[in-house]
């Protein structure tokens, strides 16, 4: 199983989370590239740092909205939305290659996932990215997805991910995070629905049912309050569980 995580999503004089503490935990690191978060310094620190400890970087791109965290939905024409895309690889594959590694995957953030999700001309316009830059380049996202499918028809490699950290809808969607139950923020609990999504692929919804959960990556997000406690957690449980972690990519 592949455990990753959230870095890089500080800018300026601006840190969130704890970065080189979530590298010891992760198998993959989801880097910003200074569209939703992130700027070319913490980029690269976050790629010299996860060089350093053999974690995959993963690309994850966003809406151009620093002010909203790219938490906020953009209306954006296709093909604007494609370049702002492979204008983020881009950024994220510089940096990646002064420390002799790459991108290995991309992964949408926050609006952009979720509208990824559902919208299909906002997926269509990151699998052109993806296409276009790197087919080999795997694409992280949520199984059953408007995206997963398109990717998938474009002959993509697609990897499911699951959410250790947060609340599932009986329909097996996230629970939004403007819900108050949106987040799982006891370690305990983070760390219990990890080990059954990696050995049991099903995760308990809010109404107590429990419901498939096919993932090949879980995902800690690193602003979650806790976050590395919560990571150590997760890598201990699935270690004792008899789960191997590594990177998916």
């Amino acid at each position: 199983m592949d455990l990753n995580a959230d870095l890089g999503e500080g800018f300026g004089i601006w840190r969130l989370g704890d970065d080189h503490a979530l590298l010891d935990l992760v198998t993959s690191a989801n880097v910003a590239c200074g569209f939703h978060g992130g700027d070319a310094s913490t980029m690269r620190r976050v790629c010299a740092a996860a060089a350093e400890r053999g974690v995959a970087v993963g690309a994850q791109v966003g809406y151009r909205d620093l002010a909203g965290f790219g938490r906020r939905h953009i209306a954006y024409d296709f093909a604007e939305l494609r370049d702002e895309v492979t204008y983020q690889l881009g950024a994220l594959e510089a940096f990646c290659r002064l420390f002799h590694t790459r991108v290995r995957y991309l992964k949408p953030h926050g609006a952009l996932y979720h509208a990824a999700a559902r919208d299909e001309a906002q997926a269509a316009a990151l699998v052109a990215a993806v296409s276009g830059y790197d087919h080999e380049l795997p694409v992280l996202c949520a199984p059953g997805s408007v995206l997963a499918q398109l990717a998938a028809g474009a002959g993509l490699r697609v990897v499911a991910e699951g959410f250790a950290d947060r609340n599932y809808l009986p329909n097996g969607s996230l629970v939004p995070r403007t819900a108050a139950n949106a987040l799982v923020t006891d370690p305990d609990e983070v760390a219990d629905r990890a080990v059954r999504m990696a050995t049991e692929r099903a995760v308990v919804a809010v109404d107590g049912r429990v419901v498939p959960c096919q993932v090949e990556s879980i995902c800690l997000h690193g602003d979650t309050p806790g976050a590395v406690a919560s990571a150590a957690l997760v890598r201990a449980a699935l270690i004792d569980a008899g789960v191997t972690l590594s990177p998916f990519a």
